[in-house]
């Protein structure tokens, strides 16, 4: 697969939707990349056909939806099969996300939201199951995130 080059008004799009996609119209969007707003749809369908625009999903405060408790565990997989355990460790519950890293010993970084520390055990131990050694555990006060400004025309 190649790599899909954005010009100033895709990324000036992806930036749009990175802030707000839920409420910003095709548009609004138009207005901010002086295209018309039929191009703007049209290059929105092209990014989700690229695999640009992977999907879209809400931001939640895991803290307020009654899971106070996020985790990193960091993990360690063969090198060669890292890449395969990564859509049976998103099946797990309580697994948000999963990261493949390429350098140091860790080579698998599981986020889990849990709603007491009583969670965390068993999705530690479903992780041993599949022969993954747990090297870390973090614990997460706080997690920030911001739009990527490389999109951005300003």
């Amino acid at each position: 697969m190649t790599e899909y080059e954005l010009d100033a008004v895709d990324r000036e799009i992806l930036y749009a939707l990175q802030e707000e996609a839920r409420n910003l119209s095709s548009g609004e969007i138009a207005e901010r990349t002086d295209a018309s707003s039929s191009t703007v749809r049209k290059r929105i369908q092209r990014l989700e056909s690229e695999g640009v625009i992977k999907g879209y999903s809400a931001n939640i405060d895991y803290t307020k939806s009654g899971y106070p408790i996020r985790m990193l565990l960091f993990c360690t997989a063969p090198i060669p099969e890292r890449g395969d355990y990564i859509e049976e460790i998103l099946d797990i519950p309580g697994v948000v996300s999963v990261q493949e890293l390429v350098t140091g010993e860790e080579n698998l970084l599981v986020t889990a939201v849990v709603k007491n520390d009583r969670g965390i055990t068993p999705i530690a131990q479903e992780l041993s199951d599949m022969g993954l050694t747990i090297t870390d555990e973090v614990l997460v006060r706080s997690h920030e995130s911001t739009s990527f400004d490389e999109f951005s025309a300003e």
